[in-house]
């Protein structure tokens, strides 16, 4: 069982990315400790907006909504999954489950001291926030999703998701970068998509990669599916504000807001709004994402 880092030459020079590296130590009684990277901007004493990305993205996904935040006086929170980014890679696909995930970030969460937090999440960002959110949900003061959801496996699975399944472990390259650049709008330049590629050197920081799309729930005895049948009764319970901003090009998740509100009560009467474009949309429309939610808030 042994712990990667990526060196920090990998992210020298990143493009449109000045945000200083802060970090936070958690511990695993498998793993030991593990560090936890995080962008943290905007005035400490802030509302704290949390922004939680998926896969195979890092905090980086997150560049061009940070400062919309903190010039609106909010304190904006990216961290990175254990993984991913520039926190700590477990070596061995089997250190990974949906589960440790989730008490990963809740114990980063109590680590960083964070509370009254505006989760936003985005593809697994939402999978693992709604569990932090449901399992806590005292920390939260509302939430806002963009393309992701919280499966059960009574929904079955979409065929664009298989394929990306698929594709993930069968794909010899899985080339990080030309990932978020094909599922984004397909015209990031060639220091964004260096930006996405550097948190994965060689193929042996890959593997909670790899991993994540077989954590995904798609079959109603899947690990995971429980806990998240349980996360839905207490989202059904949900009364503070719940904001749905999902794109309009998405293959993967389109149309996933309807359950949220349809179920999700705190959804009644929230100024939703439909982005323009594909499933990384905050490359694409992350700023309109991020003036809905400072709106919204104010």
């Amino acid at each position: 069982m042994s712990v990667l880092r990526t060196p920090d030459e990998c992210f020298a020079n990143l493009a449109g990315f000045p945000f200083e590296p802060r970090y936070q130590e958690i511990q695993d009684e498998d793993l030991g400790s593990l560090r936890i990277h995080y962008v943290d901007e905007g005035p400490r004493d802030g509302a704290v907006i949390l922004c939680l990305h998926g896969e195979p993205s890092w905090s980086y996904l997150y560049r061009k909504m940070i400062p919309l935040f903190t010039a609106a006086g909010f304190r904006a929170v990216a961290p990175d999954l254990v993984g991913f980014g520039r926190s700590d890679k477990p070596s061995q696909r089997s250190d990974y489950s949906y589960k440790k995930h989730v008490r990963w970030m809740k114990d980063w969460i109590d680590g960083v001291g964070l509370r009254d937090i505006t989760l936003l999440g985005q593809d697994w960002g939402g999978l693992i926030g709604l569990r932090v959110l449901a399992e806590d949900p005292d920390l939260f003061a509302r939430f806002s999703l963009a393309n992701t959801f919280l499966p059960t496996g009574e929904e079955g699975s979409s065929e664009a998701f298989e394929r990306w399944r698929r594709f993930s472990q069968e794909n010899e390259e899985f080339d990080t970068g030309s990932i978020v650049n094909l599922f984004g709008h397909g015209s990031l330049n060639e220091e964004e998509i260096a930006a996405y590629r550097a948190p994965f050197p060689s193929e042996e920081y890959k593997a909670g990669a790899r991993q994540f799309p077989l954590l995904v729930p798609t079959d109603p005895d899947d690990p995971g599916a429980q806990d998240n049948r349980r996360a839905w009764q207490e989202l059904m319970r949900w009364n503070k504000p719940a904001l749905m901003c999902f794109s309009d090009s998405d293959p993967i998740t389109g149309g996933g807001d309807r359950a949220f509100k349809k179920l999700v009560p705190g959804t009644k009467g929230q100024p939703h709004i439909t982005l323009q474009g594909h499933h990384f949309i905050q490359e694409e429309d992350g700023a309109s994402w991020a003036r809905a939610v400072v709106d919204w808030i104010g």
